[in-house]
């Protein structure tokens, strides 16, 4: 492979112009899609094969909608008195001075009286009223419009009336770019400077890595508008497109810089470094796109649509580095050096790491690690351990109730009529089906009235056909409470035996929300367990070693439940963390963990094939294990370090977002990668190599037969171009 690999390099470097047009017509071909078919429809990240989904059609079959006129919104103004009953003259005359002004609100339809005797809206203590403003009809800037009088009126209102505004006319939205993400991209760039030395060899690794996200991007739009995609779709297509963008374009950029300081011309280098640190990109983005395409085992539709968006956007990004990559390195040529590097190879010397000298920080650290890979192993692990500890109390749920921020109105507002009436917001919809229905609904509703966790259930509806009964059932607590999904659970298990003859099937937002939670933890389940045997198979056709791969996949399983844990911590349990801005305190998204597993897979991944393909490197030189261990730890542990915090910096920028869901999702990703490459890849596996010593290479000799090999680190190529021996920093030939 590293052979193909760097005459294809060579090739891109002779063909500069034929690959620029080639990747320009790429990109003018998915636009064309694009413009001919449209952006498409936004698919719904649900679960349609659900048994509370099925449920739900059997219903609307049954029971076919009447009521709200098309189009209709609502808000509700929830009147929660500082004292006395909400029916108290005064009390009551302040009420409807406030809803008055509500009917004069503008798109504002009709205005409910809570007071009415006819159709009450209070609670039985009378302390809570509850009024339905209806809006009927409004564009997105009326929505805006309307909400922020609704606002006006609810901050304006007698604060003794205790008034929270419930519900939002606006659609939850992209977050707004803010200075911290501008504050993170920056960061990355003056990483990147610091690393290569040079603007010009900077700008060329994220020139390249932001036209493979525009080219990805693209791409996804445009499958998007054949066939209905989600938006977390494009958000982790975008995410992993740029992180490993960035991240292959380094390794690559930074071996051709290593390649001209060991006095090669400009075409051997980018021979050299599309043959070497090609192959571990290839090998790297391979093992991702897997795992991606892996993501179909879940079963569900909009998480198989994400693997493949996510998939194309790595492959695109495979594709530039061993492409348009060596266009630019053979454009910029010397000049991809530092001026003091090319004033050395112009006074006929050549400046390579070698194997004795003077050394760096890096160099040091990796050789006290391998001098003490005891004390480095279990105090690495110890402290992912602990970070981890609150993954134990992780909760998620598909949708949090009451808006995305516990400290706005509209949660106030949903957790008072919580408390005084229970989930009335977020009820439970039982469907009875039976021979004789209509004679046994009195049974049902005794049955479910009995179960705990239940406040109140409604008389029974017929259906047309006489087939079907539909009672309504108001838990106790919220869509997202134990006790709620405990009685969803109860319900199933009983649904042949509560009644004799009649069978019970559960539905509405509330079941919905409890299966789409509970179908993607066991798809995260499925999905890990497809990820570990991934990295194990192909981590042993890389590395021709047993225990090596088994080592890597417990070290990103440590840096994922490090993540898990510190998310849960900062989100889940509110702690304060510097960068966070955003809203604390709810469980965390269930998507996220899917999300933060399959992103994180492919940066482990990346900084396991750079750093232990550099240590191979010195050890199928011949060199003693620790030896190669510390030698080649000193060769990638810099380049690691560069890509590693480049996606810190940048996922600290967005992880202080306000908007809660971007925030969860940067803040996951900044703490997985600051354990899996500060702490598993730079203690925990040198640390491991050194006390297996030669039985790290150790694989079954009808194994290494059987496997086909992969030069990843260019011995082919040392038959055509001479290979320098380590020599020190900087020397004369």
């Amino acid at each position: 492979m590293a052979t193909f690999l760097a005459r294809l390099g060579r090739f891109a470097a002779r063909r500069r112009l034929v690959v620029v047009i080639a990747w320009v017509a790429v990109f003018a071909g998915l636009t064309g899609i694009l413009a001919v078919n449209g952006m498409g429809e936004t698919a719904d990240d649900s679960i349609p094969d659900s048994r509370a989904s099925l449920a739900l059609d059997r219903m609307n079959e049954e029971f076919p909608s009447g009521g709200s006129p098309e189009g209709a919104q609502t808000l509700q103004l929830v009147f929660h008195p500082d004292a006395g009953a909400v029916t108290d003259p005064a009390v009551a005359q302040e009420i409807r001075s406030v809803l008055d002004e509500a009917a004069s609100l503008p798109g504002v339809q009709s205005v409910s009286d809570p007071l009415d005797p006819e159709s009450p809206s209070v609670s039985p203590d009378q302390t809570l009223a509850i009024s339905t403003l209806t809006y009927v009809g409004l564009d997105e800037e009326q929505q805006e419009t309307s909400y922020a009088a609704a606002l006006d009126l609810q901050e304006s209102a007698p604060a003794e009336l205790g008034v929270e505004l419930g519900g939002n006319l606006v659609p939850l939205g992209a977050p707004e770019q803010g200075v911290g993400e501008m504050i993170g991209v920056l960061a990355a760039f003056l990483v990147l400077l610091l690393t290569f030395g040079t603007l010009r060899a900077a700008g060329a690794n994220l020139l390249t890595a932001a036209f493979g996200v525009g080219v990805g991007l693209v791409g996804v739009f445009a499958y998007g508008s054949i066939t209905p995609i989600g938006e977390n779709s494009i958000i982790l297509a975008a995410m992993l497109g740029l992180a490993v963008g960035i991240d292959y374009g380094l390794f690559v950029l930074s071996r051709f810089q290593h390649e001209l300081r060991g006095g090669r011309t400009v075409d051997e280098a980018i021979g050299r470094a599309t043959g070497t640190a090609g192959t571990a990109v290839v090998f790297a983005g391979a093992t991702v796109i897997v795992a991606l395409v892996a993501l179909m085992v879940a079963d569900i539709g909009f998480i198989s649509v994400m693997g493949f968006a996510a998939a194309l956007a790595v492959l695109i990004a495979v594709l530039l580095s061993l492409t348009l990559l060596p266009v630019l390195l053979k454009t910029m040529g010397l000049k991809a050096l530092p001026k003091k590097h090319r004033r050395a190879l112009a006074e006929g010397r050549i400046w390579t790491e070698g194997a004795t000298g003077k050394r760096g920080f890096l160099s040091r650290w990796g050789a006290t690690v391998v001098k003490h890979p005891v004390l480095a192993l279990v105090g690495g692990a110890a402290v992912l351990v602990t970070v981890a500890i609150p993954v134990l109390s992780m909760k998620t749920a598909f949708h949090v109730p009451g808006g995305a921020d516990p400290a706005s109105t509209e949660r106030a507002a949903y957790n008072l009529v919580l408390d005084e009436l229970g989930g009335v917001q977020s009820p439970l919809i039982v469907l009875a089906e039976g021979d004789d229905v209509a004679a046994d609904a009195g049974a049902v509703e005794e049955a479910l009235s009995a179960l705990p966790g239940v406040q109140m259930v409604t008389p029974a509806e017929i259906s047309a056909s006489g087939d079907v009964a539909r009672v309504t059932v108001i838990p106790t607590g919220g869509p997202i409470d134990d006790s709620t999904k405990d009685l969803v659970h109860t319900i199933r298990d009983h649904e042949d035996s509560m009644v004799d003859g009649v069978r019970l099937e559960v539905t509405g937002e509330t079941a919905i929300g409890i299966d789409q939670d509970a179908a993607l933890n066991t798809a995260l389940i499925k999905y890990v367990i497809v990820i570990v045997l991934i990295s194990m198979a192909l981590l042993v056709l890389m590395f021709r070693s047993i225990l090596i791969p088994v080592i890597a996949t417990a070290g990103y399983l440590l840096s994922v439940l490090a993540s898990f844990g510190a998310s849960t911590a900062v989100f889940q349990w509110g702690w304060e963390f510097p960068l966070i801005t955003a809203a604390q305190g709810d469980p965390m998204m269930s998507l996220l963990p899917i999300l933060l597993v399959g992103v994180l897979f492919g940066l482990a991944m990346d900084y396991q094939v750079f750093l232990v393909s550099r240590i191979k490197e010195m050890h199928d030189r011949g060199m003693a294990p620790k030896d190669a261990i510390v030698e080649g730890f000193s060769r990638a542990a810099p380049v690691l370090v560069a890509a590693a915090s480049i996606m810190t910096v940048v996922f600290a920028g967005f992880a202080s977002s306000s908007f809660a869901i971007a925030a969860s999702i940067a803040f996951g990703l900044m703490i997985g990668i600051v354990a899996d490459a500060f702490i598993v890849r730079m203690i925990l596996m040198p640390a491991a190599l050194s006390l297996l010593g030669k039985a790290a290479w150790w694989i079954p000799a009808w194994l290494d037969k059987a496997l086909p090999r992969i030069d990843s680190e260019g011995h082919a190529l040392q038959d055509t171009v001479h290979e320098p021996q380590p020599q020190p920093e900087l020397v004369r030939p």
